[in-house]
């Protein structure tokens, strides 16, 4: 999962907790806001009350003091804008008959589902009345006692709740996109971060990275600079080094070609002199044919170890890109193992793109995989037909592209993790070169492709 997704995903969850806590939070408030209402109810009507009795006590003086309760007029509309929607306020002591003064509490908020009915008082529990009295001076004034609806109550915290909801949902709305767009901005480098690693997967370790503001990423763009540089000096240092070790290996293989040339060809030569000696000697002489017969099998093992000696030594030499040329040098390659016996499978060549300015090492490099890869095909499988394909790529891509495929079967994956000299050697050419091996099944067979920069 994206970094960005997880980012967001865990701000959505905060804000999903903070949304929920908002809402038990204004559940509880909105819920006890009615006993806060009801204190005030009974706090306002009291001290009009007051008012009113003390004025009527006044004006009809102590001895009348007994009829002053109830309170006379208490009832009235004043009064009743003191109370609160939901609010029911009784005088005490009550006359016969007399109905709590209560607030309007039709249409007060929407109606609750039944479950936020059932749940809120069973956790916020029950309301409690007020009781106020009418002078703090006169304990037989009376007093009021001011008692809250539940169904009002419930009424007016799910009013509360739903606008709290309707504000927190927008706010959670805007924080969650503003924050993941600036989750989003904050995070746009480490694409490029991406970006230039897999440019540094593929060979391309010079991948300057831009300036970032932030100090972590500036730091992780420092170490990827930094990594690239010392992966380029040491792929630079190893390129270098398989060089030398291969025109190291050149030269002993020429080394050895000499030795054998003068030592072995010519050791080869006298027995096969001496033997053509002894089987002219014994034709002449009219001796036993078994002298003959010895010395003409001695011929053809030498003729056989001279033919191997000749295929050794055009192997160890110098390839012959460094006289003929690139393509001359495969034609002759093919024609070759084609003159070599008629039983041996087709061999194809094609050649494609302008192989003529080609020369140096790319040459010998692409010469000595196209020689190893016939040289396994033939040996090693059971292919009746070889096809060996050049290909040069012009542009800005300027590589030389030689793939060889065989339908003579084998296990690539198998081939492709062999140690073997000859595999290991072209594997250790193409790299030097700066290029890429590749061994894949094909079509009731093997393909080998390998890819050599020209611009290098």
């Amino acid at each position: 999962m994206r970094l960005v997704l997880q980012l967001v995903a865990r701000l959505l969850l905060i804000v999903a907790l903070c949304l929920g806590a908002a809402t038990i939070w204004a559940t509880f408030d909105a819920y006890r806001s009615v006993d806060r209402s009801t204190a005030a109810s009974a706090q306002r009507v009291a001290q009009a009350l007051q008012a009113l009795y003390w004025r009527e006590l006044l004006l009809r003086s102590s001895r009348a003091r007994e009829h002053l309760l109830p309170v006379p007029d208490w009832r009235t509309l004043e009064t009743m804008k003191l109370i609160s929607p939901g609010v029911c306020v009784e005088f005490q002591p009550a006359a016969a008959f007399e109905k709590p003064l209560c607030g309007q509490s039709e249409g007060l908020g929407k109606t609750p589902p039944r479950w936020f009915a059932a749940i809120v008082p069973t956790f916020l529990g029950s309301h409690a009345e007020v009781v106020r009295p009418v002078s703090p001076r006169a304990a037989t004034a009376g007093t009021v006692v001011a008692t809250p609806d539940a169904a009002a109550a419930v009424s007016l915290a799910w009013e509360y709740i739903l606008n709290v909801i309707d504000v927190a949902l927008l706010m959670a709305a805007a924080i969650a996109l503003l924050a993941s767009l600036a989750i989003a901005h904050a995070l746009a480098p480490a694409r490029t971060i991406v970006t230039a690693l897999q440019r540094m997967a593929r060979g391309q370790y010079r991948t300057k990275l831009p300036r970032f503001r932030s100090m972590e990423l500036a730091m992780i763009g420092g170490a990827v600079d930094e990594l690239g540089g010392r992966l380029e000096e040491a792929t630079e240092q190893r390129a270098a080094l398989t060089r030398r070790l291969i025109e190291i290996r050149d030269d002993e293989r020429r080394a050895l070609a000499r030795e054998l040339h003068d030592e072995f060809g010519q050791n080869l030569s006298a027995i096969l002199a001496f033997a053509n000696t002894i089987e002219t000697a014994s034709t002449k002489d009219n001796r036993d044919n078994g002298i003959a017969q010895d010395a003409r099998m001695i011929s053809q093992a030498t003729h056989h170890l001279m033919a191997s000696l000749r295929d050794a030594l055009k192997r160890l030499r110098n390839p012959l890109p460094e006289e003929l040329g690139l393509e001359a040098s495969l034609v002759n390659l093919v024609d070759s193992w084609r003159s070599q016996s008629a039983a041996r499978p087709t061999i194809q060549l094609d050649l494609r793109g302008d192989l003529t300015d080609i020369s140096g090492p790319a040459a010998t490099t692409a010469y000595r995989v196209a020689q190893e890869c016939l040289t396994n095909a033939l040996r090693h499988g059971t292919a009746r037909e070889i096809s060996l394909r050049i290909e040069r790529r012009a542009g800005e891509d300027d590589a030389l592209l030689i793939r060889v495929e065989d339908d003579g079967g084998g296990d690539a994956e198998r081939v492709s993790q062999s140690a073997g000299f000859g595999l290991t050697g072209i594997r250790e050419r193409v790299t030097a070169a700066g290029g890429s091996l590749s061994i894949l099944p094909a079509r009731g067979g093997l393909s080998v492709a390998a890819t050599i920069p020209l611009a290098a």
